[in-house]
């Protein structure tokens, strides 16, 4: 899976200069740092592509549920057997990522970009558990890489920056947009053919939730309170037995009746001595039982 079988390009860079430490730089160390270690697993861990192997999103995932955090790790491993898979995604990256973190904010693109990358690993996911041939049981089949990630990025970009010229190769300048449809029609015709080791799918998966995140002005920050609202969720519900329902509806009753009896006495003080003879605490008392009594009556 990647973009290594197709032109690349670079545009005008007349955005603004990031001078802080970027999201995609953050990313790009990442994938270059698990791509060497993933080299390196031969020596360190005794055996080839170990670290592939135990990041690669496999094609049964559905009946291992709890490898699902592989819907982001596969998203940083690529083919070891040559740099170019590595190379051109980063390039991808570097070139769109940087004017799109721009658009988003560094904290926002860190949150579109890991959900990119898992839109993209479902949409694979499907189309070789529904939509396979059967020839290649999903357990055989694995995927790597951040082309999907990378595809979201890109159309983003096209979004924001329609007219943005960019030269395929170096050579042919063509504006943004026309670039995003000649990939997406190579994918979709790949999709469509079976497309050998490119995952076009993902490719596909990854664009479509790029297109609707500029579309429709999505924004992901309500995932970095995901904990606070699930617990807020947690405090709203109680489990209620039986039991507890009988004791608590006692308990009620008995607060009641223990007002009433404290509101009778309050009566007879005023009947004797005069309201000029409350306390505070008595006039309080008086003002919370017109209040539940009332609302009881309702």
């Amino acid at each position: 899976m990647g973009f290594s079988d197709r032109g690349y390009y670079r545009f005008d860079n007349s955005y603004q200069r990031q001078s802080d430490w970027t999201a995609v730089i953050t990313l790009i160390i990442a994938n270059v740092a698990v791509w060497v270690l993933n080299l390196l697993s031969d020596g360190l861990f005794g055996g080839r592509n170990f670290i592939n192997n135990v990041l690669a999103l496999r094609g049964d995932l559905p009946e291992h549920l709890l490898e699902c955090w592989k819907l982001v790790s596969y998203g940083f491993t690529h083919d070891a057997t040559s740099p170019w898979h590595l190379a051109f995604n980063m390039l991808a990256i570097f070139f769109f990522g940087r004017a799109v973190e721009q658009v988003l904010g560094k904290a926002e693109f860190y949150r579109f970009y890991f959900v990119a990358i898992v839109a993209s690993g479902l949409a694979w996911l499907i189309s070789v558990n529904v939509f396979s041939d059967g020839f290649i049981p999903p357990g055989r089949t694995y995927l790597i890489g951040a082309s999907g990630g990378v595809m979201a990025v890109l159309a983003v970009f096209v979004w924001y920056f329609p007219r943005q010229e960019v030269l395929i190769w170096g050579i042919l300048p063509v504006p943004a947009w026309a670039l995003g449809i000649l990939y997406f029609v190579t994918d979709i015709q790949g999709a469509t053919q079976g497309g050998g080791n490119v995952a076009h799918v993902a490719h596909i998966g990854g664009a479509v939730f790029g297109l609707l995140y500029a579309w429709r002005g999505w924004s992901l920050s309500g995932l970095s309170d995901l904990g606070g609202r699930l617990r807020q969720m947690r405090r709203r519900f109680k489990i209620v037995r039986p039991d507890d329902d009988v004791d608590s509806s006692r308990s009620i009753k008995e607060d009641e009746r223990s007002l009433q009896l404290r509101v009778d006495q309050i009566l007879e003080k005023i009947s004797r001595s005069g309201e000029s003879s409350l306390t505070d605490d008595e006039r309080e008392t008086l003002t919370r039982a017109s209040r539940r009594f009332k609302g009881r009556s309702q």
